[in-house]
């Protein structure tokens, strides 16, 4: 790193983020940035971090629409954050995002702890169905937010309960 490296800097989430949020972008400005598959990886991902960082429930649909990208990455970053929003707007894109045989499994698994973290309990049969799931990872992360929302509820959750 050169003498005018920087140093991230550690989000109002708790986490440092791969790519620093843009300064001062409008919700508009930043979803055409995101959903731009010319645009460099690294200016898509500062996208994603300054509409997380808007924490408004336009913003959170704006991220939505970025699964429609081609890079599963770039949609693993999306669950994600969409995880740290806990906004409920969400649910019904993740849902779609877990439920998608053909979505890549980290995606999927990305979108099944979000809708842990978001912690709304009208995920329960959504989770429960997909703890099932045939690959692993999806099945695991499942539980993982079953086990979340029941923690939240002062319980733990157990498989043999359903």
């Amino acid at each position: 790193m050169s003498s005018k490296g920087r140093i991230p800097q550690v989000s109002q989430y708790g986490s440092v983020d791969p790519a620093p949020p843009l300064p001062n972008n409008r919700v508009s400005e930043l979803t055409a940035r995101l959903c731009d598959e010319e645009s460099p990886m690294f200016q898509r991902m500062r996208a994603v971090f300054s509409l997380r960082n808007e924490r408004s429930d336009d913003a959170c649909l704006a991220l939505c629409k970025g699964f429609t990208s081609t890079s599963a990455l770039l949609r693993h970053e999306i669950a994600y954050v969409l995880g740290q929003m806990q906004n409920v707007v969400a649910l019904p894109t993740l849902i779609e995002r877990l439920a998608d045989e053909e979505e890549h499994v980290m995606v999927r698994h990305e979108a099944a702890e979000a809708m842990g973290a978001i912690g709304d309990r009208s995920v329960l049969p959504t989770l429960k169905k997909f703890s099932r799931d045939p690959k692993p990872e999806v099945a695991e992360s499942c539980i993982v937010a079953l086990d979340l929302l029941a923690w939240v509820d002062g319980a733990e959750f157990e498989q043999t309960q359903w």
